[in-house]
C-alpha cells in the first residue's frame, strides 16, 4: 500500500489501480474508506486511478490533532499527495461529501487542477440548498417499487426536518438506482466503513466560506463535469444543474434511472461519461 505523509506529518495511504493519464479521486460519506469507490464501474479500465484514503479512514493514519478532519484542512493532504506523485496538475474526481473538499482544493490550487469531476455532489462548500420538492419528485420516480410507500413517508419527514435516526435509514432505497441485495449489502458495507466521529469534524464551524468559493469557482477556466443520477434524492439533478452553472466551462450528465452511486447503475453510462469528458 503506497504512503505519503501530510504537512502535520500524519501517514496517509492511497490505492493506485488501472493505466492511462491518472484521475485523483475523493471519497465521500464524509469521511468513508476509499474502497467503495472500487474501480469506479470500470473506469480503471480506461484512466490510471488514484483513490485517496481520507486521514482516519481506510489504511490511513489516525491523525494527532481531531480537528483536522475538518474539510478545510483537509485541501493540504490532497495538494501534498499531488506533488507526492510529481504531477505539475492533475485530472480531480470528487463524489458526494469529497466534492466539498474538491472545490475547496479548486479554490486554493486553481492551477493545479487540469478537469474537474464531480460526481453526485455535495454542495456545503458552494451553499446551495435543494428544495424539499425537488428530493420529493426525484422520488416519485420509484413509485412503483415495493418499499416505495414507507421510504417515501419517510423521506418527507426528513425534507420537512423532523428526520430521526430511523427515517434517515429509511431512505436509503432512494440512494440507489436499483434496491436489491447487492445494494443492500453495500448501504450496510458503507457504515462499517465510515469514520463516524471525523464525519461529524468534516463540516465544523470554519470548515466552509461559500462566497469565496464561489468567487473562485467562476473565474476557473478549466474543463467541469457534474455528474447527476436521474433519482438521485441527495443531489436531485437540479441542484446538479445548478452546481455546474457555478464555473464558466461546465457541462451536466444526467444518467436515466441512476441514484447517488451511479457507477452502480448504469456502469457503462457512468465510464462513457467521464473518460469521454476527460479524453476531450
Amino acid at each position: 500500500m503506497p504512503t505519503f505523509l501530510a504537512p502535520d506529518g500524519t501517514e496517509l495511504a492511497y490505492h493506485d489501480s488501472g493505466s492511462g493519464a491518472p484521475l485523483l479521486c475523493l471519497p465521500g460519506g464524509p469521511m468513508q474508506d476509499s474502497a467503495y469507490l472500487g474501480d469506479l464501474g470500470g473506469l480503471a479500465a480506461r484512466r490510471r486511478l488514484i483513490r485517496l484514503d481520507l486521514r482516519g479512514t481506510g489504511a490511513s493514519a489516525v491523525p494527532d490533532d481531531p480537528a483536522s478532519y475538518r474539510c478545510d484542512r483537509q485541501v493540504a493532504d490532497v495538494e501534498a499527495l499531488r506533488a507526492h506523485l510529481g504531477l505539475d496538475a492533475v485530472d480531480v474526481l470528487g463524489h458526494s461529501a469529497g466534492a466539498n473538499l474538491a472545490a475547496l482544493y479548486v479554490t486554493r490550487h486553481p492551477a493545479r487542477v487540469a478537469r474537474l469531476v464531480l460526481v453526485t455532489p455535495g454542495t456545503a462548500a458552494v451553499a446551495l440548498d435543494t428544495p424539499p420538492e425537488e428530493r420529493l419528485a426525484a422520488a416519485r420516480l420509484r413509485s412503483g417499487e415495493p418499499w416505495f410507500g414507507p421510504a417515501y413517508a419517510a423521506l418527507e419527514e426528513v425534507t420537512a426536518e423532523r428526520g430521526t435516526a430511523e427515517t434517515f435509514g429509511a431512505v436509503a432505497p432512494f440512494l440507489h438506482g436499483t434496491w436489491d441485495g447487492a445494494a443492500r449489502e453495500r448501504h450496510a458495507e458503507s457504515a462499517r466503513q465510515r469514520n463516524d466521529g471525523a464525519a461529524a469534524a468534516y463540516a465544523g464551524e470554519g470548515a466552509f466560506d461559500p462566497p469565496a468559493t464561489r468567487a473562485v469557482l467562476a473565474e476557473f477556466d478549466r474543463p467541469v463535469l457534474v455528474v447527476a443520477g436521474e433519482g438521485d434524492v441527495n443531489t436531485p439533478p437540479p441542484t446538479a444543474a445548478a452546481y455546474a452553472a457555478l464555473f464558466p466551462k461546465a457541462e451536466l450528465t444526467v444518467l436515466p434511472g441512476a441514484g447517488h452511486f451511479p457507477w452502480h447503475d448504469d456502469a457503462e453510462g457512468f465510464t462513457g461519461a467521464v473518460d469521454g469528458f476527460l479524453a476531450s
